[in-house]
């Protein structure tokens, strides 16, 4: 990473808590996203099962919007495959907007951040089928489906660092 990057420190620290197979592409895709003016935060990485159930709660015996269509153990999150960003405006504000274009490149800049991510194998929740769109997620999988992810997890096939092995 070039020394006049400075990645949100927020990130960095999200970053290095996700499962060791993807921690180097995910930092890979923000320092590009940075390297095009395009800064993000990610909100999202590792969640336990139990975070993961209070948000499927959410909406549904909890007060608020429904935000995940996930119980615990069905989300990449809960394997540190998973993260949801944001775009970071000046101030460290975030936007959720899928229109903006901070950089004035022409180009919207969360298309450009999806597109960079998309080139280092991240599947984009945007394009889920049906009507649940997660816009802000973004996972790498290698594959795998969520329900072998659980298996994985339930038969304890952890690696030396506590997450679920990866072939």
């Amino acid at each position: 990473m070039p020394n006049n990057i400075i990645i949100d420190q927020v990130t960095v620290d999200r970053i290095n808590k996700l499962h060791p197979k993807i921690k180097k592409d995910v930092l890979d895709a923000v320092t590009e996203c940075y390297n095009n003016n395009v800064h993000i935060r990610i909100v999202q990485g590792l969640r336990t099962f139990e975070e993961q159930d209070e948000l499927y709660a959410q909406g549904r015996t909890k007060p608020g919007k429904i935000v995940t269509n996930s119980p615990g153990g069905k989300s990449w999150h809960n394997y540190g495959l998973g993260v949801d960003f944001c775009l970071l405006k000046e101030g460290n504000k975030i936007s959720w907007s899928l229109e903006e274009d901070l950089d004035l490149d022409g180009q919207k800049d969360w298309g450009e951040v999806v597109a960079i991510f998309k080139r280092y194998g991240f599947g984009w929740g945007g394009d889920w089928m049906g009507k649940f769109k997660d816009y802000p997620h973004l996972d790498k999988t290698f594959g795998m489906s969520i329900r072998v992810a659980l298996e994985k997890y339930k038969a304890k096939e952890f690696d030396e660092e506590g997450y679920i092995k990866i072939i």
